[in-house]
Formats: C-alpha cells, sequence, structure tokens
C-alpha cells in the first residue's frame, strides 16, 4: 500500500492543499507504478551529499510533455506545490532535493527521448532525461560527425538539467547556455510555451536561432520556477580534423598568478577554445586517494608539511590546468606554439597529450607498468585518457572519485561511472563565484577562502574555470565527513560563512545549492525581488512550481497564492 502520509509542512504554501486529492488523480494519470509515496521511495529522494534533506510528499514519474501538462494542472487545482527534476544528480548542489518538505517531486527521467539529430546542421532536440552517455552513445553508434559538450558530473546526468542551471563543461561549446536554441516549457499555468521561432508552427529554424524575434525568453527558464522545460534544441561540437588535449602544471601558487595575464590574452583572443579547468593540489591529491586519517587523527585539513608530502610523492605542483586544442593540423599546431610561447617567461610545464602519444602511452603502461622505473604510470595515463574523453564527447565518472576525499572508507573497490554520491553518503558543498580574469582578484580571494576554510578546520579544494573572456567561474568545495555530526554541522558553517563573505567582496555566486537558496534572497536589490515576484505570478500564478528555488522573494517575506476560483 502506498503511504499517503504527507510532511506537515506541505500545507505551508497553501492551507487549501489537497494532497491526498492530487495523489488519486495523478494516479488515475499515470498509473500507481508512476506515483510514488511510500516511505521507502521518499527517503531516497530527501538523500542529499549537501548535508541538506528535504522529504518530499510524493514522486511524480511523467512520460510525456502532455503528462507534465496533466500533473501541473492537477497541482494547481489542489493546490499542492511541485518540485520538477531531470535525473537528480545536482551533486553539492542539494542532488535530488526540494528546497523545502512536502513538495512533491516530478522526476523527468522518463522523457529521455532524443527527438531529432541533424547531422548536417550539427544539433539535437532532447528531453531532460537524455543523460550524457545517452546522446554521446547515440551520435556515436549513428556516425553523426558531431561531439557532445561533457561535464564532470558522470555519464548518467541530465543535459538539460545542467543547461537549466546555467552549468558549463570543458569544450568550446562549455558555456552549455550558449549552445541551446527553442525550448518547449509547460508553465504553472499549464499552457505549453515554444520560445524564439518555436512560437510559429512552421518554422524550420527554431533550433538555428535562439533568438526568434521579440523578446528573448530562454533565460526566464534557467534558474528558475516559472516553468518546467519538457524539450529543447542543443547545438553538437563538430569532430575536427585534429584534436589534442593538454596539461599545465605549475610548481607554486605564484606561478600560476603570473600566468594569469597571458592566459587571460589567449582567451581573449580565442587561441583557448575550450574551457580550460584548472585546479589546485588537493583536487589531484582527493582523486588520488583518500585523507591521511593515521597522519592526521581528528583533522579535517592537511598540515602544510603533510600537504608538501603528498604533493611531492604524487608528482604534482600547486596547480594543474587542462584543456585541448581543435581545428585543422596547421591550427592546433599553430595555437600549441602560442600557448607555450605565452607561458615562456613563466615557471610552467606544457604536456601535450595528442590521441596517438595517449595510445602509445596505454600500451606502454600495460606491458611495463609493474617494473619500478614506471609505477604509477598507469594511473597519469588513465587520468591523461579520461580528460581527453571529456574533451572530445566521451563522458566520465572518474572526477567523481575527488568526492570521496573525507569518506571514511574512501573510494569503494567497485567504483564505477555509475556512481551514486548520495547512496554513497558522500559530503560535499560547491561555492561557485564568478571572478574578474585578473590576477589580483584571484589572488585575494583565494587568500581569503583558504583562511575562511582554516577557520573551520577544513582543506580548501579549489577549480577555477575560464568560463569566457573575461570572467573566471570559481568553485570552492568543502569536502566533509557527512558521517560525523560535529564536521556535518562544521561544513554547513563554513559554507554559510563563505556565501556571506563572497557577497561581501563582490563575487556573487554564478550557482546556488538547495541549501543557498534562503542566502540569496537578502544579497539583492529589492527592485529585482519585486521582478522576479511580478513574472512569478504571471507565469505561475499558484505558485506551485519549485516555491524558493531562485525565486527572489525577500527574507521575511512569503509566498502569497492567487486564488482559482
Amino acid at each position: 500500500m502506498a503511504d499517503d502520509t504527507a510532511s506537515p509542512l506541505v500545507s505551508a504554501f497553501d492551507p487549501r492543499s489537497d494532497l491526498s486529492a492530487a495523489l488519486r488523480e495523478w494516479r488515475e494519470l499515470l498509473g500507481e507504478a508512476n506515483v510514488l509515496a511510500d516511505a521507502g521511495t521518499r527517503d531516497h529522494y530527501a538523500r542529499s551529499t549537501s548535508s541538506f534533506s528535504r522529504r518530499p510528499a510524493a514522486i511524480l514519474k511523467p512520460g510525456t510533455r502532455d503528462e507534465v501538462v496533466e500533473v501541473v494542472s492537477i497541482a494547481r487545482r489542489c493546490r499542492t506545490p511541485l518540485y520538477p527534476i531531470s535525473t537528480g544528480q545536482n551533486w553539492g548542489y542539494g542532488d535530488a532535493c526540494a528546497v523545502y518538505d512536502g513538495q512533491v517531486i516530478v522526476d523527468l527521467g522518463r522523457l529521455n527521448r532524443i527527438v531529432q539529430v541533424d547531422s548536417e546542421l550539427g544539433y539535437a532536440v532532447i528531453e531532460p532525461g537524455v543523460t550524457q552517455r545517452q546522446l554521446a552513445r547515440h551520435l556515436a553508434e549513428q556516425n553523426v560527425p558531431f561531439w557532445i559538450d561533457c561535464t564532470g558530473a558522470g555519464p548518467n546526468s541530465s543535459l538539460i538539467g545542467n543547461i537549466v542551471e546555467r552549468g558549463f563543461g570543458h569544450s568550446p561549446y562549455g558555456n552549455r547556455f550558449q549552445t541551446i536554441s527553442g525550448m518547449e516549457v509547460v508553465l504553472g499555468t499549464g499552457d505549453v510555451l515554444r520560445t524564439g521561432f518555436g512560437q510559429y508552427p512552421q518554422a524550420r529554424t527554431t533550433h538555428l536561432y535562439p533568438y526568434g524575434i521579440g523578446p528573448y525568453l530562454d533565460g526566464l527558464f534557467t534558474q528558475s520556477n516559472f516553468g518546467i522545460v519538457t524539450r529543447l534544441g542543443l547545438w553538437l561540437q563538430p569532430i575536427p580534423e585534429s584534436f589534442c588535449p593538454y596539461i599545465v602544471l605549475f610548481a607554486e601558487d605564484k606561478d600560476l598568478l603570473d600566468a594569469i595575464p597571458q592566459l587571460q590574452k589567449l582567451r581573449l583572443n580565442r587561441i583557448l577554445q575550450s574551457v580550460p579547468h584548472i585546479g589546485n593540489d588537493l583536487r589531484a591529491l582527493a582523486s588520488d586517494a583518500p585523507f591521511p586519517r593515521d597522519r592526521l587523527p581528528g583533522h579535517a585539513r592537511l598540515t602544510p608539511e603533510v600537504r608538501a608530502l603528498l604533493r611531492k610523492k604524487a608528482g604534482i605542483g600547486a596547480w594543474s590546468m587542462s584543456g585541448a586544442f581543435y581545428g585543422s593540423s596547421r591550427q592546433v599546431a599553430l595555437h600549441k606554439k602560442l600557448l607555450k610561447a605565452a607561458l615562456a617567461g613563466v615557471n610552467a610545464k606544457v604536456i601535450f597529450l595528442p590521441p596517438r602519444i595517449l595510445a602509445a602511452g596505454q600500451w606502454f603502461a600495460r606491458h611495463f607498468g609493474h617494473l619500478a622505473p614506471f609505477h604509477g604510470l598507469e594511473k597519469k595515463i588513465r587520468i591523461g585518457a579520461a580528460l581527453a574523453g571529456m574533451h572530445s564527447g566521451q563522458p566520465t565518472g572518474a572526477f567523481l572519485r575527488g568526492c570521496y576525499w573525507r569518506h571514511q572508507a574512501g573510494v569503494p573497490a567497485d567504483f564505477s561511472d555509475d556512481t551514486d554520491l548520495a547512496r554513497e553518503r558522500i559530503g560535499i558543498m560547491w561555492m561557485a563565484p564568478i571572478i574578474p580574469f585578473r590576477r589580483e582578484d584571484l589572488a585575494q580571494l583565494n587568500q581569503e577562502m583558504d583562511a575562511l576554510f582554516g577557520r573551520f578546520d577544513f582543506d580548501c579544494h579549489v577549480t577555477v574555470n575560464m568560463i569566457n573572456e573575461r570572467a573566471l567561474a570559481a568553485v570552492y568545495t568543502i569536502e566533509y565527513d557527512a558521517e560525523d555530526e560535529a564536521e556535518t554541522r562544521r561544513g554547513i558553517e563554513c559554507y554559510e560563512a563563505g556565501v556571506h563573505r563572497l557577497f561581501e567582496l563582490g563575487y556573487p555566486l554564478y550557482r546556488a545549492s538547495v541549501r543557498g537558496m534562503r542566502l540569496l534572497a537578502s544579497q539583492r536589490e529589492a527592485g529585482s525581488c519585486d521582478a522576479v515576484e511580478r513574472l512569478k505570478r504571471a507565469l505561475d500564478p499558484g505558485a506551485i512550481i519549485a516555491p524558493g528555488r531562485y525565486d527572489g522573494i525577500r527574507a521575511g517575506r512569503e509566498y502569497t497564492v492567487r486564488g482559482h476560483d
């Protein structure tokens, strides 16, 4: 029997909410198998890597756009709040959790159709349940001469789920929001909106030119709660004649800072085509082995001495940068020369990893990696191959290994691309500010954040991503032991203090976790909050889609729901 007992907070949004009536109607619409309200399933969807658990009232699994329309219509009639997810792998930002207890999860995983692939113009039309692995395999099996852009979230993560969060990947198409054209959205009114030229039924250019004519609406449905995206057009990257991944190693913090002006010029002049990622030594160490508890019992932060020893043992420096070049053989050769020339006056080691070199390295490691002089070679080649794959449309979960840094049991022996970090009780929280692409800003912020992390006895794991030609997207990661209550509390305090400090310094987050939603409103101007609230009332007058998510409602204010009578 299904357990229809809802969280006591389900009526906090509207005292007239009727969950029981809604569940009856949803079961008639979707069938018993796709309406789940038992305690075990609700607990499953309440899990989170970010120390934030919100128990849903139920879980719905529609399979078509029309079913989503009816789900929303029923929710409006019964005044029951919904919370849409794609595949629920929003690791470190809330996973599959809603903002509040008692919301009904709308799991869009069954909307997993690749509706169209145009192998001439290079785009795909997909639904929110389509994963990185699914689209990459489809392109390969159909010999479509294009790649997808990949993120490090793993092969089973949703493409649309990441896009509507304005996430980014690694390739020249890594700023993903800039590579979409034509959305289909179910609004909170139950109406279906098609953006851009999609508003014209006969248009043949919906997925070719995103702006259409008139107001450009796509941004309204990213990082918002105005509607449920059920389809969009995604541009694909053409497979180049030549492709060359690279790694740049910086021995000390100063070496990276010295390189920033040169890297910014290369990015500004489109020499660095991909979205280069720069990680500090802790990111590399976390992917290599768990925290050395035997050396530092009772601590969550490395001492400088132990950190230096681990860095030396791993053969790494303070920072490592990864990226790739694409184009004709002559273009790639020229860009390689320009990168080396730009960094000639900096203490940096540039390593190019063209596919033929990686293949030769894999062969050598298989045959000679067991010999003492080559111990560790196989692991380095494996990391290089995973990086190359990420830059060439081959999603991998390899870099999720780094999330096990504080996990008591370390990385499991059966770790695979299909790992479920929430099930594994991993503890990670990400703070992701945007900063100017300048040496002084990066130096100041790294110093500030390392000191803040130190106050709470945490290692400061950092990735800096060249999201565009003028800005860096930094990610400061709190890795904590989710089984340790005291450490979890410190992690929460560190996160909240960090978010407040970032806003004080003038570096707002580009993306927020579910835990961080309430921290955003107090930082906004009143006019912005009012404008967002007016849009919410127009597009979702019943406030039933994801209340509290990026909605700009000011602190101390609650939703007032317009009646439907």
